[in-house]
């Protein structure tokens, strides 16, 4: 056993184990990743400095490098060197159960939830941020307006107006912390107006219903299919959360005659209607839907973010409230405390203006189609009995279990072999029975894993 430190300034003690010489490496720096001595973004020493100090062969600790690189523990930069690639959202920081334990060795994502982190458009983005940054005023650097910076409400209306039909004057948006955040400055509002009933759909984010109970509010599900959410179902209420463009997770677009029937009983009802366009750009095999607000601008709190468009760790999201509704969303909001970045706020607004977002959700639309393809592809290839549904948009899909296969079976099997996998069931806001599927998210892999997370897929539904 080795204990050493690297000699090129960048210091990194590690332990190596057994008789093999590259593999000990490898599992000394996995397990240094998996615990969190070694945290994402941190920089490893170079090939050289680091064989020089355990003593190695420099081709293997390149090999060591290029194995971890492959797997998605480390991620290599040309020019700059090699760094800890972001685990956050597989590998916990410190295996305090057995559950932990478990997770603490996935190496393969398929879960939904967000895009391809490595494809964030870094360059674009690092331009966006010196130009507005150029351009700011002295003035922005302060507090700011509780709705948010000017530059950015103009570019969004015009860009929502434009892409996705919202009805919408720069003055109307509001930014906040992604759509979680946004759904509480709604929640405090409408119990402030004295809300106590309150509609999800039955299948959707748990997170949500959660943070909906928390209210102690009368929660009541609607069924969901195909087209959406089953409108015809909803009873008497004060509001209903939708996912109109792409139904999460199912898929399906609400059909038109149920966006009439939605905006008809919010009218009759006096409800507000909370739509999460959470992933509205994109779409492959139909034409774009447009936003159900633009159906009932006095009745729709519109709801987006750039968690999926661009990443989750800008914390970058906006509402479009009905004009009687958007001074108590201020209020809220400064009650909260929780505002963007405005130097986050400028450089979006600059990438939006600039053209900049465009190019890249045209370029990630056809990534994600082709991965898209590829999931469907090899399914029914390798397993037809598997039926894929709900991908005529969006960043995942619905994967109905084969005859005889539960989803616990195949969760746990998956997580055996260093694959994490989301159950439907997981989904499921109440007690619902829909047939045992998983949700597969084809977005969230970095592309040099993707052939084999699909590939370590296909090998849990056939032999699990």
């Amino acid at each position: 056993m080795a204990k050493t430190r690297a000699t090129s300034g960048l210091d990194l003690h590690i332990e190596r184990t057994g008789h093999r010489v590259r593999a000990g490496l490898e599992t000394a720096l996995r397990e240094a990743i998996r615990d969190g001595r070694l945290q994402a973004g941190t920089q490893l020493p170079s090939t050289r400095a680091l064989a020089s100090d355990q003593g190695l062969a420099r081709n293997t600790v390149s090999e060591a490098y290029d194995q971890l690189v492959a797997e998605g523990w480390l991620t290599a930069r040309q020019g700059s060197g090699t760094f800890v690639a972001d685990l956050d959202s597989v590998t916990p920081l410190r295996a305090t159960s057995a559950t932990a334990e478990s997770l603490a060795s996935i190496r393969f994502d398929l879960r939904p939830g967000q895009p391809d982190l490595t494809s964030f458009p870094r360059s674009a983005w690092l331009s966006a941020t010196r130009s507005a940054m150029g351009a700011a005023s002295d003035q922005q650097f302060g507090y700011g307006h509780l709705r948010g910076a000017q530059q950015l409400q103009n570019a969004l209306a015009a860009y929502l107006g434009r892409a996705r039909g919202v009805i919408a004057h720069p003055d109307q948006v509001i930014i906040c912390n992604g759509f979680t955040s946004g759904l509480d400055l709604i929640c405090d509002v409408l119990v402030h107006r004295g809300t106590t009933r309150f509609v999800i759909e039955a299948l959707g984010h748990t997170l949500h219903h959660r943070l909906l109970a928390r209210r102690e509010m009368q929660i009541a599900t609607i069924p969901v299919d195909g087209v959406g959410a089953v409108v015809s179902e909803l009873p008497s209420a004060d509001a209903v959360l939708l996912t109109p463009a792409h139904q999460h997770p199912l898929g399906g677009a609400l059909h038109p005659a149920r966006r009439r029937a939605v905006t008809t009983w919010a009218n009759q009802e006096g409800a507000v209607i909370i739509e999460d366009d959470y992933d509205g750009e994109f779409r492959y095999d139909r034409k774009s839907v447009g936003a159900l607000q633009s159906l009932a601008p006095d009745r729709v709190v519109y709801s987006g973010t750039a968690s999926k468009s661009l990443v989750p760790g800008l914390r970058l999201g906006w509402l479009i409230p009905p004009n009687d509704m958007l001074e108590e969303l201020i209020e809220a909001q400064r009650l909260t405390g929780r505002h963007a970045s405005i130097v986050d706020q400028v450089a979006l607004a600059h990438l939006i203006e600039s053209g900049g977002y465009d190019r890249h959700i045209r370029r990630m639309r056809n990534i994600y189609r082709r991965r898209r393809d590829r999931l469907e592809s090899i399914l029914t290839e390798r397993v037809p009995s598997a039926r894929v549904r709900g991908v005529a948009a969006g960043l995942h899909a619905v994967v109905e279990l084969p005859p005889g296969k539960t989803e616990d079976e195949v969760v746990a099997t998956a997580r055996e072999r260093g694959l994490a996998l989301t159950g439907l069931s997981e989904t499921i806001a109440e007690a619902e029975s829909p047939p045992p599927a998983l949700v597969i998210g084809f977005g969230t892999p970095p592309s040099h894993s993707y052939t084999a997370a699909l590939a370590r897929l296909v090998a849990v539904l056939e032999h699990s």
